[in-house]
């Protein structure tokens, strides 16, 4: 197989890594793995869809995504429709996917797994036409990915600040949440469509979600006060986020969300702004993902 990396320089806790070092590290894992291939560097948003797609016409046919969530989703929304193999080096912000995966943090043994791991078949997700491969989400959570986006520090510290004084201003939506043959209203502070349990850092959005049953999870979290939403974090932490009182979780394959304002909604981190309905949906076994073997 051809393999192509795709680095995001920019990603979370490798950031310390220079080129020249990240450069050393793939050359050792070609050695390692008997390969060679193609290296690029992601220059901004967006970036990393366009290499992945001049890469997989130049027939690279296994994509590594040395990144977080959001550089995976670029390159896999292309890898996708060529039914290309990925691979994970995680070095975002929250790598919830990767989490999900069991894939090593040491960027040496994620480097080997991405070029010769076992073969893995995930479902991914389409809210308004746009692919999620772990969660996308409406309300707070949105909102909240908006803010962390623009923080200039990053980290656990930062990101604990500015949710508690979001949280603190946020005011919750009126949606319309429509599945099957049910249809219900609720005020909520957060509708997340999961296809992977984790939110990333460690926080459990979706203790039921599987990546490979052809279904999204969707965890609708009433609106709370906000001392209730403080008293109740450690839930995330615990995966016990679905026993909270008032909370609704439902495995579907399709749901149609709505509200009276336009929608912004995120897919992996990344937000984007829709209409007043939004249609979400799953596609089974579409990405293929590469994962430690077992030993």
């Amino acid at each position: 197989m051809k393999p192509g990396i795709i680095i995001n320089p920019d990603a979370g806790f490798h950031r310390r890594l220079g080129r020249a070092e990240r450069l050393r590290l793939v050359k050792d894992a070609f050695a390692f793995c008997s390969t060679k291939g193609d290296v690029a560097f992601t220059e901004g948003p967006g970036t990393a869809r366009a290499i992945a797609r001049r890469m997989i016409r130049a027939g690279t046919n296994n994509l590594v995504v040395w990144g977080g969530d959001g550089t995976i989703n670029e390159v896999a929304s292309e890898a996708i429709p060529a039914r290309v193999i990925i691979g994970i080096v995680p070095s975002g912000s929250g790598n919830g996917l990767a989490r999900e995966l069991s894939i090593e943090r040491s960027p040496v043994e994620a480097l080997r797994t991405a070029l010769r791991g076992s073969i893995q078949n995930l479902d991914v997700g389409q809210i308004d036409g746009r692919v999620f491969v772990n969660v996308a989400g409406i309300g707070f959570d949105a909102h909240l990915a908006g803010v962390f986006n623009r923080l200039r520090r990053r980290g656990s510290a930062a990101y604990m600040m500015s949710g508690l004084r979001e949280l603190l201003a946020y005011v919750p939506g009126n949606y319309s949440i429509e599945f099957s043959l049910e249809k219900f209203r609720m005020s909520a502070l957060i509708l997340c469509c999961a296809n992977g349990r984790h939110y990333g850092s460690g926080a459990i959005i979706a203790p039921n979600a599987k990546t490979d049953d052809g279904k999204i999870e969707l965890v609708c979290i009433p609106a709370l006060s906000r001392l209730s939403v403080l008293w109740n974090i450690p839930r995330l932490f615990f995966g016990t986020v679905d026993r909270l009182n008032g909370v609704r979780t439902v495995s579907v394959d399709k749901v149609e969300i709505g509200s009276e304002e336009p929608l912004f909604f995120h897919v992996d981190g990344e937000v984007f702004s829709g209409g007043t309905t939004l249609q979400v949906s799953v596609l089974p076994k579409a990405l293929c993902v590469r994962v430690p073997r077992l030993s």
